[in-house]
């Protein structure tokens, strides 16, 4: 969709006219906090615009809350991340706390290596993380995971194959 073409601005203004004040309904309710619906909201329809052409959308309310799920999940998936570095952070002694700058940066960084294992089945995702951030060996990860030590290096170069397709 162009800025010039006058079919699609309409179609724009008709699915954000008709559909806005339900999707945000929806999203307040699911996550209980308006600013975020809001800000979601935002997100949902900038993805819509870029991605898809709006004359194709048979059933918007439902594709609307299909993306807008999507987006929570991961926006979720942030805040839970955060909430753990944050409550890591909160163990530290006070001399070995990171500065402000440090924790941004580590949150940042946090969130890019959350997005690219995002799609991977939850043990992957989890034998990687507990590989790298806290540096448990395959024997033990196995053991956390109830697998084998054989399932776990498979896991671990998985996610490893991911992030360097995605980061490549």
């Amino acid at each position: 969709m162009t800025a010039l073409d006058p079919t699609a601005q309409q179609l724009a203004h008709a699915l954000y006219r008709d559909h806005h004040g339900w999707l945000q309904g929806w999203l307040r309710k699911k996550l209980g906090c308006a600013f975020d619906a809001a800000d979601l909201v935002h997100d949902t329809y900038a993805r819509v615009l870029a991605h898809r052409e709006l004359s194709g959308i048979h059933e918007p309310r439902s594709y609307l809350a299909t993306v807008a799920h999507g987006l929570m999940v991961n926006h979720l998936q942030r805040k839970d991340l955060e909430r753990a570095y944050l409550e890591t952070l909160a163990h530290l002694p006070a001399s070995a706390a990171p500065s402000p700058e440090a924790r941004a940066l580590a949150l940042e960084a946090l969130q890019e290596i959350d997005t690219l294992l995002d799609g991977l089945p939850a043990a992957v995702r989890r034998a990687f993380l507990l590989c790298q951030l806290e540096g448990l060996t395959h024997a033990e990860i196995a053991a956390r995971l109830h697998v084998s030590v054989g399932s776990v290096r498979q896991y671990i170069a998985r996610a490893l194959r991911q992030c360097l397709e995605l980061a490549a």
